[in-house]
């Protein structure tokens, strides 16, 4: 008799107990995923006299962490990157909240990806190609975006009240940020951006896609704002059987500052790694991306990719010399290291030659040839 009782008293408390202090639904539990990079860099560059009698430098490149987190539907991604003092010192790539309102659509609320063109990159190797270094490639601004994908169609929707805003108020933007935006006496402000993509074929590898971009530029000398506007159409091939990967893109914008009158009307300047350079007002950019995957069964090497990037800077400028970029490579894959081998070639171009701040813009007219980088950055991921 006693057993019995203090036995329905102990499920009694049990039951109360679990009413007042229920579990947490599994969805609930919050979640978080820890990741990151550690990257060398070794290059070489035909223009660098002092680099080729030392056979080249080899040193630091970045370290980074990757933040992933979810708890009662809301999500956080976010990364943060820590080049050398001369690369711009350490700043936070992206990160924005997520909430999804179902597997199908999305919203981000903070320093996400602007949906433009080719996503998440516009080419395979380690340089980018000509759109990153202009501002339309994984070019990351400060806003809310919503995205709906139904498999064969998608579409993303955003508005940017700036781009990485880390200097307020009439200070110039600061060049120490990861994409490339408008800096010097501008600030881009109030942007809006349209994308739409179809995917076709029976395992939706065929891409076609169209962007529009348009926004405002605000000139802290006039204290008026000018207008920028852009537009792309874009083709790729990334069907998940195939070894190939295809990209074609072309894009046009057209900047108009209210800059002083004293100022030069037809460039801009854009800054990313802590520096600045001029860049055309107007311009068309045509690139093309081929790309064949290798798999590989060895206990060092689990595949290589082989790939060839291409991208045409037309200047719409006249007496503007136009822009050439060529990035020949392999991308070697070896557990958690992925290993670029890129030569790159430039022709008027900042990164790829001698001249720095007029590469994008005026060019050196009657001076101009081609030049190499051969590069290899090696990276552990975790």
């Amino acid at each position: 008799m006693i057993r019995t009782l203090l036995l329905s008293v102990i499920c009694f408390v049990s039951t109360l107990c679990y009413a007042q202090y229920p579990e947490e639904k599994p969805e609930e539990k919050p979640l978080l995923k820890l990741g990151g990079a550690v990257r060398f860099n070794y290059n070489l560059s035909s223009w660098k006299k002092d680099q080729i009698e030392r056979g080249g430098d080899f040193g630091y490149d970045l370290f980074r962490i990757n933040v992933e987190s979810a708890y009662k539907g809301i999500k956080l991604n976010a990364e943060y990157r820590q080049y050398s003092q001369a690369f711009g010192g350490g700043f936070l790539k992206q990160g924005w909240f997520q909430y999804d309102f179902s597997d199908r659509s999305q919203i981000q609320v903070g320093l996400n990806q602007v949906p433009f063109g080719i996503q998440q990159y516009n080419s395979n190797n380690w340089f980018f190609n000509m759109t990153y270094y202009i501002g339309f490639e994984d070019d990351h601004d400060m806003g809310v975006k919503y995205i709906h994908d139904s498999g064969r169609w998608q579409w993303q929707a955003a508005y940017y009240k700036s781009a990485e805003e880390f200097v307020f108020g009439l200070s110039e933007p600061s060049p120490n940020r990861y994409s490339y935006d408008i800096t010097g006496r501008n600030k881009e402000n109030n942007q809006l951006d349209f994308k739409v993509v179809r995917r076709m074929g029976d395992s939706l590898g065929h891409e076609l896609g169209a962007s529009l971009q348009g926004g405002l530029l605000y000139n802290l000398d006039t204290r008026r704002n000018g207008t920028r506007h852009a537009a792309a159409v874009h083709y790729e091939y990334k069907a998940a059987h195939s070894p190939w990967n295809v990209k074609l893109q072309a894009m046009l914008y057209r900047i108009d500052p209210e800059n002083a009158p004293e100022a030069d009307q037809h460039v801009v300047e854009m800054g990313a790694y802590g520096a600045n350079y001029n860049v055309a007002a107007r311009g068309e950019v045509y690139t093309a991306s081929l790309a064949y995957h290798l798999p590989i069964e060895t206990r060092l090497l689990q595949g290589i990719t082989v790939y060839n990037n291409y991208g045409y800077y037309n200047k719409r400028v006249e007496g503007f010399e136009n822009s050439h970029m060529n990035v020949l490579g392999a991308l070697f894959t070896a557990g958690p290291m992925y290993i670029y081998t890129d030569a790159a070639f430039g022709y008027n171009h900042a990164w790829l030659g001698p001249e720095w701040e007029n590469a994008f813009s005026a060019g050196t007219p009657g001076n101009t040839r081609w030049h190499m980088r051969f590069n290899v950055n090696m990276g552990y991921y975790f």
